[in-house]
């Protein structure tokens, strides 16, 4: 499956996707651009199911562009979860390109089964507490990929809603169930980053 992405499109077409989305960052007056486009498609048809191929031309997604440091092309990008998770700059051969994809599929596989452990680990404490876990499943593992993201980042699992300071006293109210859930949920029916409901 091939999309075409602009500005007007670009996040709603990322965060819904079920399957890891890759992005190529291309122009028509690029060359290297021409000559690694149609080995991205033919991969495309070989993982269909597994990946979609998105297409974004630079000229009519400047935004989309700017907000993720695309400042060379041709720049292909795997996004999971509404994120970037990998990437390459430049022409690379059709073998090393389906090796790199191998790799990153992998990669999201083990993210997969962490966030699935995640979750199960969630549910039993939310049980434990008398609340329960956000019913929407992608946002579900979007928080949880937030979780991820921060503790690969800052060595912990903290909230994704939160500031992450630097200071680890002062964050670590901050670590997922954060300090203040509980009373967010007596008052508003749910935590602020919305992973627990009443």
């Amino acid at each position: 499956m091939i999309i075409d992405l602009t500005d007007k499109n670009f996040e709603q077409e990322i965060q819904k996707a079920e399957i890891p989305v890759l992005v190529d960052f291309w122009a028509e007056w690029c060359m290297p651009c021409s000559m690694i486009g149609p080995v991205l498609e033919k991969l495309a048809e070989e993982y269909e199911g597994r990946i979609i191929l998105a297409k974004v031309n630079l000229d009519e997604a400047p935004l989309a562009a700017r907000k993720y440091g695309i400042d060379r092309i041709p720049t292909v990008v795997l996004f999971k979860w509404g994120k970037p998770v990998s990437g390459f700059l430049g022409v690379k051969p059709e073998g090393e390109i389906k090796e790199w994809l191998e790799g990153a599929q992998q990669a999201i596989e083990q993210v997969k089964g962490k966030i699935e452990e995640m979750i199960k680990s969630f549910e039993g404490y939310a049980a434990k507490n008398g609340f329960r876990l956000n019913p929407d499943k992608k946002a579900l593992e979007f928080l949880m990929a937030g979780l991820l993201a921060n503790e690969k980042k800052y060595g912990a699992r903290y909230c994704p809603c939160r500031r992450i300071t630097g200071n680890k006293e002062e964050d670590k109210e901050k670590i997922c169930p954060c300090f203040w859930h509980k009373e967010e949920i007596e008052k508003g029916g749910h935590c602020f980053c919305g992973l627990f409901y009443k």
